[in-house]
């Protein structure tokens, strides 16, 4: 299946930039149509995707990744198979993102958050081609490294079992920040019966005492 870019949900984006309610300043709004127009055209999504057995001892079966924390575990219970995905805009997003950082800073913070909401799209597009490939199992929502306590840094053990560095060319800075910038790496559960949805909000948050989005009234709907 190949990853789509669709356009973005403006409620997130602005979300991302703070603002509250649907209907923004009108330059904002027409910052928000040339970015995503911009987008649709330059990024090159890419996405790779596993399907593992979920093993007694909470590994995934034939690798030494475990899923830690107690919020992951609540997620996944239940399910006996875990969908293990990594998607990103691509090279050329982070390339005209660098490129308006230098010419307009505050476009470019504008850009920032149509980019965040973009990758949103690809992952949203991508659950819903494995929902329907995986019919008639049933999937979880996404989790992904840094929801409740689960550690940031088995994004990088993540990137290891998928091999994200050759397949679709997402890495790891030394700060173990994914490059390209917006790139996204998340579990999905697999049940055999539907799954009540797993307690989220912000307070579940490892970022809750840091989220800009919080602050400033929003959610980023995790």
């Amino acid at each position: 299946m190949e990853p789509r870019l669709t356009g973005i949900d403006r409620r997130e984006a602005l979300r991302y930039l703070g603002v509250r309610g649907d209907k923004p300043p009108a330059d904002v709004a027409a910052s928000l149509d040339k970015w995503e127009a911009a987008l649709l055209k330059t990024a090159r999504p890419r996405a790779v995707w596993r399907l593992f057995d979920l093993a007694p001892d909470g590994t995934l079966a034939g690798t030494a990744f475990r899923p830690a924390g107690e919020d992951i575990r609540r997620h996944l219970a239940g399910c006996g198979r875990v969908v293990l995905m990594a998607a990103t805009l691509g090279a050329e997003a982070d390339g005209l993102l660098r490129r308006t950082q230098v010419e307009d800073m505050a476009q470019a913070v504008i850009l920032d958050a149509a980019a965040g909401a973009a990758i949103e799209n690809v992952c949203d597009n991508l659950c819903a081609d494995l929902a329907a490939e995986m019919a008639p199992a049933f999937l979880t929502g996404r989790f992904s490294p840094g929801y409740g306590d689960m550690p940031l840094e088995q994004q990088g053990e993540m990137c290891r079992v998928l091999d994200t560095a050759r397949r679709i060319g997402v890495g790891l800075t030394p700060g173990g920040l994914m490059t390209p910038m917006k790139s996204v790496t998340a579990l999905i559960g697999v049940a055999d019966t539907p799954r009540e949805k797993g307690e989220g909000g912000c307070k579940n948050c490892a970022q809750y005492e840091n989220c800009g989005i919080r602050k400033a009234g929003g959610s980023c709907g995790r």
